[in-house]
Order: structure tokens, then sequence, then C-alpha cells
């Protein structure tokens, strides 16, 4: 009977789990429409890859909150966050779209919808983060975190070459019009999810609780270096994501070959999130993290040197593929060595210090290329990238 118990109880959380990783899919699907048409929509109202830059900032910006985000997931019902973000989103990316469609979108509303839709954004990944280790057992989380991301990274194989033709038939604002019906599908997912039990009362202050997560973090050493070779490589690829739809736009190709390229990408990203199950058992997670810095970083110089469709297709893929095998490694590391009332807490700090600097990354991207163009800024990215992942070596990652 305890038996039969057992594994009632383990197939509801994991039904849970899937649910909540399968919301994320759809609504990540649907971001490739955004990832796409975003670009062309910029470049179609001002023609100036300095624009897309501040865009891909004030979508950034929010991450400075991150802290204020890991307190509120702590304290707050993490499945009311989830679904009111998702709401969130998809009333403001709605509006977007029918506004780029009615011919009356100017700058002044994309600046303040990215903001928006990136402060929506940190908070729901955070809270997110948070959720799986309560719906999913322990010993599962590096399967799920490995499904989670394999399930992006499908998204990223199939969404781009749909959304390029979509947007190709009709415009970049049915592009946004669909991104915003999938956070309405998330929306109702997460709503199938059981609340969490009600927030304690707190007696410490919120800068109390910031200082317990972030002390906790600088306590970890794992965590803590796995989150400062975040932090620059972070930088250098920031610098090549903001300017890669821009790049290949440079280059004359049409929004179905920018479709392809970049489920190209998710191709190899799939298959990188395929493969670490594969592979973790076999290497350390130190020489893991190591070995797919070093060759991610190596795809973005070698990126900035090529002009054909399939050679760039190539080192995206490769990039896209060590991206996916370093993002469960550590997120699992986190979580694994997080106690559950500190998770919301320490993702938003390791969030806050690892992308402390992207806002600032976006905006040099667009300074950049307005100087050496999007060549030198990718070749840029991909060396700070590269120095990076040395960083991986430290021997407090020997444990993990």
């Amino acid at each position: 009977m305890e038996e039969l118990q057992e594994c009632e109880r383990s197939w509801t959380e994991e039904r849970q789990g899937l649910r909540l990783i399968g919301s994320n899919f759809i609504s990540f699907f649907g971001d490739q429409m955004y990832v796409i048409a975003l670009p062309l929509i910029v470049l179609a109202l001002t023609g100036s890859p300095l624009q897309m830059g501040i865009i891909a900032a004030l979508e950034r910006l929010p991450v400075l909150l991150q802290p204020l985000a890991g307190v509120l997931t702590d304290r707050m019902n993490r499945r009311t966050l989830l679904w009111s973000c998702d709401i969130g989103r998809f009333v403001l990316m709605g509006g977007l779209g029918v506004l780029a469609i009615t011919d009356l979108l100017h700058m002044a509303f994309l600046y303040f919808g990215a903001l928006l839709i990136g402060i929506m954004t940190q908070i729901y990944q955070t809270a997110q983060f948070a959720t799986l280790p309560r719906v999913v057992h322990k010993n599962h989380l590096p399967l799920f975190n490995s499904m989670n991301t394999g399930m992006l990274q499908t998204a990223m194989l199939l969404g781009p070459g749909l959304a390029g033709l979509l947007i190709s038939i009709w415009s970049p604002g049915v592009g946004l019009i669909i991104n915003s019906l999938t956070f309405l599908i998330a929306f109702i997912l997460i709503r199938t999810i059981p609340q969490d039990a009600p927030p304690k009362n707190r007696e410490s202050t919120v800068w109390e609780d910031v200082k317990e997560g972030a002390a906790f973090v600088l306590e970890k050493k794992p965590i803590f270096y796995t989150n400062l070779a975040m932090f620059f490589s972070i930088f250098g690829t920031t610098l090549f994501l903001t300017m890669m739809i821009v790049h290949v736009k440079l280059l004359a190709f049409s929004s179905i070959e920018i479709g392809w390229f970049v489920s190209i990408g998710g191709a190899g990203a799939l298959l990188g999130a395929l493969s670490v199950n594969a592979v973790k058992p076999r290497v350390s997670a130190r020489a893991l993290l190591f070995s797919a810095g070093v060759t991610g970083a190596v795809s973005i110089i070698l990126f900035s040197l090529y002009d054909s469709f399939w050679m760039l297709s190539l080192m995206n893929a490769i990039g896209a593929g060590m991206a996916s095998m370093k993002s469960p490694a550590i997120v699992t590391i986190r979580q694994q060595l997080t106690p559950r009332r500190l998770h919301g807490r320490v993702q938003a700090t390791s969030r806050w210090m690892t992308w402390l600097l992207m806002p600032v990354a976006a905006l040099c991207s667009g300074l950049f290329t307005e100087w050496i163009g999007t060549e030198g800024t990718i070749m840029i990215g991909g060396i700070i990238a590269l120095l990076a992942s040395f960083i991986y070596l430290h021997p407090s990652l020997k444990s993990v």
C-alpha cells in the first residue's frame, strides 16, 4: 500500500512538473516570433542597429531588480506570480502587435513595452526556477532540468522556421500577436498546477531576506564561481546575440532564411540538451562547463569571420548546443546545494550577479556596431566568453 501511494505521489509530481515546463515551452516557442519580428520592426522604423541595442538594453534592465524578485518569490504564492506574468505579457505583446499592423507603433511604445515585458520575464523565470523543486522530487531534478532545456531548444528548432515563414506571409506585427497567444495558453496550463501552501508570516525585513540569499551565494563556492564565470561570458554572448539577427539581415538574408538560420541553431541546442544526460555521468561538472564554454566561445569568434548561410548556421548551432549543455548543469548545482526556503533568493541573487552587465552589453553592442560593424562586435563578444570559460577550472567545482 505504501509503495502504491508513493507511486501515485511520484506520478502526480511528474505531471505537475511536466505542466510547468510545458507552459514554459509554449511561451518560449512563441518568443521565437518575437526574436525575429522585433529586429525587423526596429530596422523598419529606424534603420539603426543602435536603436536595437537600446531596446535590448531596456528589456534586460530589470535584471537589476532580481534581488527583489527573489524575495517576492519566497514571500508570495509562486503560481500566482507565474500566471500573472503570463497574462501581463499576453496583453502587452498583443497590444504591440496590434499597433504594428495598424501602423500606429512608435519607438516610445517599444521602449515602454520592452521594459515592462523584461520586468515580468525576470519575475516569471525566478518563480519558475523556485517552483520546479516544489513539484518534482529532488532526485528527479537533473532529469527535469534537462527536459526543460531540451524542450526550450526544441522550440528554438521549430519556432524560428515557422516564425520566418509566417512573418514573410503576413508581417512582423502578426508575429507579436501570435507570441501573445502563447502566453495565454501558458496561463491556462499554470492554472492547473495546485497552489503553494500559504506563505508563512515573516518577521525579517526585505533587506534582511536579500542579504540572506546573497550571503549563501558567497558562501557556496561552486555557486559563486559558476556565477562569476557566467558574469563575464554573458557579457560576451550578449554582444553577439543582440546583433546576431541584425548581422544576418545586413548580409541580405530573407525572413525565411533568418527563420531557418535560427532553427538550425535550435537543432544544435536540442542536440546539446539531449546529450548532457549521456555526457554528465562520464565527466565532472567542472570539465563539462569548461569544455562547453571554450567550444561555444570559439564558435562565436568563427561566426564573425564567415558570411555564408551554412557556415553561420553551423557556428550558431555549435554555440547554442554548448550553451544548452551548460545551462542544466548550472541550474542543478544551484537547486541541489540550496535549501528550499532559499530557492527564490539564491536564484535571484545568481541571476542578478550573472546578468548585471547584460543591459550594458546590449547597449554596447549597438554602440560598437556603429563604430566597428557587426563583425567586430561579435568577435569581441567571443573573446570575452573564451576568457571567462577558464573560471570554471576553479578547484571548488571538483566537488560537484
